[in-house]
């Protein structure tokens, strides 16, 4: 994911924590902040230790940047958002995290095909 896509600075976290909504499902809790003056949208994760060892995180944040890059015409891309895995992801596969974070945008409203 390119450099300008992703949110690494805690104060860019803490901006979306604060000022951003949050939709949640089992696996996932995603923020969104509605940045209009953006030109694509910027993704942060979050993958704390109780979901495995680092191979196993590192692999679920590889499967979350994949949903976000092959969905990416159909999100709204002003928006900065970060999405926090939760434990049942660990042992999910590309397709189980895909339709989960599918369902998560459509209840953000950020999900723009039909």
């Amino acid at each position: 994911m390119k450099k300008e896509y992703r949110i690494k600075k805690n104060d860019d976290f803490s901006l979306v924590f604060k000022h951003g909504t949050s939709v949640a499902n089992r696996q996932f809790v995603l923020y969104v902040l509605n940045k209009k003056e953006q030109d694509h949208f910027r993704l942060g994760l979050s993958v704390s230790k109780r979901i495995g060892n680092a191979v196993t995180r590192v692999r679920v944040k590889r499967l979350i940047r994949e949903v976000f890059r092959e969905l990416e015409d159909d999100i709204i891309s002003s928006n900065d958002y970060v999405v926090i895995a939760r434990k049942p992801t660990a042992d999910m596969d590309f397709w189980e995290v895909k339709k989960s974070l599918t369902h998560v945008f459509k209840r953000a409203k950020v999900y723009i095909k039909s």
